[in-house]
């Protein structure tokens, strides 16, 4: 099938078999016209595109083939392609297609709103953990519909429900600063049915789902932190910060020099752990020696574990200070909530914000 052109095919063909005739009896000069549509090309461009290949490029604009001038120009005088515009159904008119509409923020409430899983275990009602177990379970809704995401950010006026029931708000954090005795356990129930740091609280505490921060072992006795704060006290238990715990204890007879040097510079424990330096100063009591110990290291029975591979035995291990916390006249056995401003230092130790 022969090329298409845009000028005209039929003058096309005489001009051409007027060529042909001229040059085979005598040559006839060719109109000005002719031999401006009809120049020989140079550029190798055919109407099916460049070097005979089939040229599939539409004009933007109109959504047809570039017509012969463009195609001998190569698309060099061609504009840059503008926005096309949208036909109207109704009337066949045309219009400017409409700007697109801006997309909502998915996280624009996201500062406003905490986890679900923390904003169930706020309540009281569990654990962060145990929440998550809920909501992977399908048990728990937020405004009626099942949430199956515990990392769901959920509203102050948005109500959740787990197992239909809908939870009550989320409770204020409670801070006790707690002079644990001896014989007593650092957990809030025992198994074996030994008195435990929540026997310790007074009724309108034991309500409140508080937990132990940090352990002090079965002899062992002196300041104990509870909160429900779950974040401070993740924050506290942690290594990266470990506060400066001081101990008072009391140990039979005289320590050696020799043993108080191996505390201050460092030692290892028989089970294999190192032991960072401790901070020790040794007083004479009667016939026996008061240690005063700041540990910043915090492994399980750490002193107990440091005196027995000594050779000292413990008569009593009381911890005196925590932080920026002291257990001053705190009667053993009895608790007391923290001030704003003890709140305010503890929180600020573990990189937290003020609480609110």
């Amino acid at each position: 099938m022969p090329p298409k052109h845009s000028g005209n095919a039929g003058s096309f063909a005489r001009n051409r078999s007027k060529n042909s005739s001229s040059t085979s009896s005598h040559k006839k000069e060719q109109p000005a016209d002719a031999r401006k549509n009809h120049a020989p090309r140079s550029d190798s461009w055919s109407a099916n595109g460049p070097n005979g290949r089939s040229d599939s490029r539409t004009d933007s604009r109109s959504g047809t083939q570039p017509n012969a001038r463009e195609a001998r120009d190569g698309f060099s005088q061609r504009k840059p392609a503008q926005p096309q515009a949208v036909k109207s159904d109704a009337d066949h008119s045309v219009r400017p297609a409409a700007p697109s509409k801006p997309q909502p923020d998915a996280d624009a409430n996201a500062a406003d709103g905490i986890r679900l899983n923390k904003a169930i275990a706020a309540t009281g009602l569990c654990s962060r953990r145990k929440a998550d177990e809920l909501i992977l379970a399908g048990r728990v809704s937020v405004d009626g519909k099942p949430e199956p995401n515990p990392g769901r950010q959920v509203l102050p006026f948005e109500s959740i429900a787990v197992d239909g029931r809908i939870l009550s708000a989320p409770q204020s954090y409670t801070y006790l600063m707690l002079n644990k005795p001896v014989h007593v356990v650092c957990t809030v129930s025992d198994p074996e049915g030994r008195p435990t740091v929540l026997d310790c609280l007074a009724p309108e505490y034991k309500a409140l789902r508080l937990y132990p921060v940090g352990r002090l072992d079965y002899f062992s006795e002196g300041l104990l932190l509870l909160t429900n704060d779950g974040q401070l006290a993740q924050r506290l238990t942690h290594p990266r910060h470990h506060q400066p715990k001081t101990y008072e204890v009391l140990v039979r007879g005289t320590v050696p020099e020799g043993a108080l040097k191996i505390m201050r510079r460092g030692m290892h424990l028989a089970e294999g752990e190192d032991i960072m330096p401790v901070e020790v100063i040794a007083q004479q009591v009667g016939g026996n020696t008061q240690l005063q110990m700041v540990l910043r290291q915090g492994l399980n029975r750490q002193i107990r574990r440091m005196c027995r591979d000594l050779g000292l035995t413990i008569l009593r291990l009381c911890r005196v200070a925590q932080g920026s916390l002291r257990l001053g006249d705190l009667a053993s056995g009895k608790a007391r909530p923290l001030t704003d401003a003890e709140v305010a230092r503890l929180r600020e130790s573990a990189g937290l914000p003020a609480a609110r």
